[in-house]
């Protein structure tokens, strides 16, 4: 029966977060919009305009999603409220491990939850656009940055989200020099905007013939992509296009014409890049909404008055400005310097385990 009066404990407690979620989402609110959205979409008018319409029912889709979550988990705990009350009167040894085992459940699935309802930020909910840079060190870093690359990669297919390389410069013997990637998906900037920074790396370097320990650096850039409902003036005369012949993965068609392009802002000296898509056309769309998102970032920065409102502190790419350490040897550990979070599996975050970090960086800055 003591396991019953914890476990109650436990269930009261999560009414309290049950309601705290309630109030973070404004249920009733989402309920309201969703009613206003689903109207909208029964007009007869309401496919004339294909892209509205998509952005309409996207939206309508994740409204529901939100709602239907709530709902659910809040009907859960009531259910196992209810079977704890009824166990403590009349106890049944394997119903009372199932509903243990179940409010386990429910409590990691409300934590789940609760890190969604911290993504409320200006651009939370908006694609993100990751650049990564070794630092210096040569080889060394370079292959560093196409480790953590890939670790992304794996993250974005493990959590639902599409990644998509834009620009790719492959380094002089491996890794790579610099690669910029569109991660899409409901919230990728919300989850990713915490692991911008630098990233340092201790281990026995495969490039060194002596075996000897190495330690190399490579940055991070995240910025939120810019939806067209977002303003953003470009002066056409300061800018300057360059186009040249896109290398790298893609298939050889890309290779055959000067496709990729280049986008130099004169005024900021920002310099950006794509050779992904087919047409010289639409790598010049792609590359404007890559500009667009950096002059967003510095407009942000101007008017807040405060460097790391969307680009984070900008750092030396070397020691002491890493927000995360991962050590291969002589131990192995992956340790967030401004959560304090670490763990041992360093494999496990290199392969895209990376969940535990990203959520206590958002409690932290809940708690801010």
């Amino acid at each position: 029966m003591i396991e019953l009066e914890d476990n109650s404990r436990i269930l009261n407690s999560l009414k309290d977060k049950v309601k705290l979620i309630e109030d973070s989402l404004k249920v009733p609110k989402l309920k309201e919009e969703l009613s206003i959205l689903e109207k909208q979409s029964l007009e007869p008018d309401f496919w004339n305009d294909q892209e509205n319409s998509s952005k309409v029912f996207a939206k309508i889709k994740n409204l529901k999603r939100k709602i239907e979550s709530f709902e659910k988990y809040n009907g859960e705990l009531k259910n196992l409220l209810e079977m704890n009350d009824l166990l403590q009167i009349e106890y049944d040894k394997d119903l009372s491990n199932e509903l243990i085992n179940n409010t386990e459940k429910l409590e990691k699935a409300l934590e789940t939850l609760e890190i969604e309802t911290l993504l409320s930020g200006k651009f939370d909910s908006n694609n993100a656009i990751i650049t990564l840079h070794p630092g210096a060190g040569g080889t060394e870093s370079q292959d560093w940055a196409q480790m953590l690359y890939r670790m992304y990669g794996r993250w974005a297919s493990f959590n639902g989200f599409e990644l998509k390389e834009l620009d790719f410069l492959p380094g002089d013997e491996a890794g790579i020099k610099s690669v910029t990637a569109l991660i899409t998906g409901e919230n990728a900037y919300g989850y990713l905007k915490g692991e911008m920074g630098v990233h340092r790396l201790v281990r026995i370097s495969p490039f060194d013939s002596g075996g000897r320990r190495h330690t190399s650096f490579a940055s991070l850039e995240v910025l939120p992509e810019i939806t067209d409902d977002i303003d953003i003036e470009i002066n056409p005369a300061d800018l300057r296009v360059d186009t040249y012949r896109a290398s790298g993965a893609g298939g050889q068609h890309i290779n055959k014409t000067d496709s990729a392009v280049r986008i130099t802002h004169i005024p900021t000296n920002i310099v950006v890049a794509c050779q992904s898509e087919r047409s010289q056309q639409m790598n010049r769309e792609t590359a404007m909404k890559m500009l667009k998102s950096k002059l967003l970032n510095l407009k942000e920065q101007e008017q807040k008055d405060k460097i790391n409102e969307l680009k984070g502190n900008q750092m030396d790419i070397a020691w002491g400005s890493q927000i995360r350490s991962y050590v291969f040897c002589p131990y192995t550990l992956v340790k967030d310097h401004r959560t304090g979070y670490e763990v041992g599996n360093v494999e496990a975050v290199m392969n895209g385990e990376i969940n535990d970090f990203i959520q206590e960086y958002l409690k932290m800055l809940a708690k801010k």
